[in-house]
C-alpha cells in the first residue's frame, strides 16, 4: 500500500527543550490508516497534525475498542536518529487487538509507516541529553453505532510529542505501597493488553496512593489478592537471595519490552533470572531475613526506576537504603546508553530511522 504525504503548510513552533512536559507538545504530522470490513485496510497517509472528525456515536467511545503503544526515538550524539526494538510494539498491539476483537496491523508496514513519518519530523527529535520523541501508534473503532459488537470501521494513527528526561534531577527512587482494597486485572481478562480500559480501572487507586505521598501502587493478583502482578506503569523486578524475580506472565499482567529487555540483558551478563509466581507474604519474610535486597520497575518512560521504600500494611521494608539499587544503576546506563547510541547494541535492538 502506497502512503501519501500530505506536509503542513504551517509548521508549529517547537517547544523550547528546556521545559519539555510529557505528552503536551506534537510535532507537525500523523499518520493516518482507515480499516472497514470490506475492503480492510486502506488510504494510508501521513497529514498535518490536528483533529479527528469522529461520530459521537463512535464505538470507542461507548465500548472502549482501542488499543494502543509507546515507545520513542532517540538521537544519537552524531545526530543521527534511531528507535529500540519497534518491531515488539507492533507485535504487542496485534496481541491486544486480538483480543479486543479488532483488526490487525501489518508489522512491517507499520514499522515504515513509523519510520516515514519520524524522517518527516525530525527536527522535533530534542538534541539534549536523557530527551526523546515519544511515539503513540494507537487504534480506535469508528463506526458510528451504539450496538453492543465489534466496530466495522477503525483508524489506526501514530503522533508524535518530544519529551524531556523523566528524571530531571538524577535517578530517584519511588516509593510504593501494595494495593490491597482493589483490582486491576484478572487472568482471561485484558490485563495483558494494552488498551485504555486497564489504565481507567488503575487510576482511583493511584489517585488514593498520590493523596499519602506514594508514586504508585503495586498490584496483586485479582483471584486469590496475594501474588504480586505489575504496578500500574511498569513491570516489577525483586533481587532475592542474589537471584533476580519477576511476576510470571499468566495473562493479567502487560509483557513489557523494557520487562523483555531486561531479562534478556541480565541473562547476557549472566545473571540468574526467575520468572515465577511470588506472593507478597514470601517477599515479606524474605526482607525480614535480610534476603530481599533491592526492587526496581522497567517501562518505556523511566526505563529503570529503582524502589526506595514499599509499604505493605503497616510494615515499611526500606530498599537499597533507600537509594539507588547497584543492579538498577547499572541496568539503566546499559539500556539508556544503546538507546542513544553511547553504547554497543550486543543483541540487535536498534533500528536505525536516518
Amino acid at each position: 500500500m502506497e502512503i501519501t504525504i500530505q506536509r503542513t503548510t504551517a509548521p508549529k513552533q517547537k517547544p523550547d527543550e528546556n521545559h519539555l512536559i510529557f505528552g503536551h507538545e506534537f510535532t507537525d504530522h500523523m499518520f493516518v490508516m482507515d480499516w472497514d470490513k470490506d475492503i480492510g485496510w486502506h488510504d494510508a497517509r501521513i497529514v498535518p497534525y490536528g483533529p479527528l472528525e469522529l461520530s459521537p456515536a463512535s464505538n470507542c467511545l461507548h465500548y472502549s475498542q482501542e488499543t494502543f503503544e509507546g515507545l520513542k526515538a532517540y538521537r544519537t550524539a552524531d545526530g543521527h536518529i534511531q528507535l529500540f526494538r519497534p518491531q515488539e510494539n507492533f507485535k504487542r498491539l496485534n496481541n491486544s487487538n486480538d483480543r479486543l476483537s479488532m483488526p490487525r496491523i501489518d508489522e512491517d508496514f507499520a514499522l515504515e509507516a513509523l519510520k516515514m513519518l519520524v524522517e518527516l519530523d525530525k527536527d522535533w527529535v530534542p538534541y539534549g541529553d536523557g530527551r526523546s520523541l515519544y511515539i503513540r501508534p494507537f487504534m480506535i473503532a469508528t463506526e458510528p453505532n451504539l450496538g453492543a459488537h465489534s466496530s466495522t470501521q477503525y483508524k489506526f494513527l501514530i503522533i508524535l510529542s518530544p519529551v524531556g528526561a523523566y528524571y530531571a534531577s538524577g535517578l530517584n527512587p519511588v516509593n510504593l505501597y501494595v494495593e490491597t482494597n482493589y483490582v486491576r486485572a484478572v487472568r482471561g481478562g485484558t490485563g495483558f493488553a494494552k488498551t485504555g480500559g486497564n489504565y481507567a480501572a488503575s487510576m482511583k487507586a493511584q489517585d488514593e496512593a498520590a493523596e499519602v505521598g506514594f508514586s504508585q501502587v503495586l498490584w496483586l493478583d485479582g483471584v486469590e489478592r496475594k501474588y504480586i502482578e505489575e504496578v500500574g506503569a511498569m513491570n516489577v523486578f525483586f533481587v532475592i537471595d542474589g537471584e533476580i524475580v519477576t511476576p510470571s506472565l499468566q495473562g493479567s499482567i502487560l509483557p513489557g519490552i523494557t520487562r523483555k529487555s531486561v531479562i534478556e540483558i541480565l541473562k547476557h551478563w549472566g545473571y540468574p533470572v526467575s520468572e515465577r509466581r511470588l506472593s507478597v507474604e514470601e517477599l515479606v519474610k524474605a526482607y525480614d531475613e535480610g534476603r530481599f535486597t533491592e526492587m526496581f520497575g522497567s517501562g518505556t518512560a523511566a526505563v529503570i526506576s529503582p524502589v526506595g521504600l514499599l509499604r505493605y500494611g503497616d510494615k515499611d521494608m526500606v530498599l537499597s537504603g533507600g537509594t539507588i539499587g547497584e543492579l538498577s544503576q547499572k541496568l539503566y546506563d546499559e539500556l539508556t546508553g544503546i538507546q542513544w547510541g553511547k553504547r554497543p547494541d550486543p543483541l540487535g535492538w536498534i533500528v536505525k530511522v536516518c
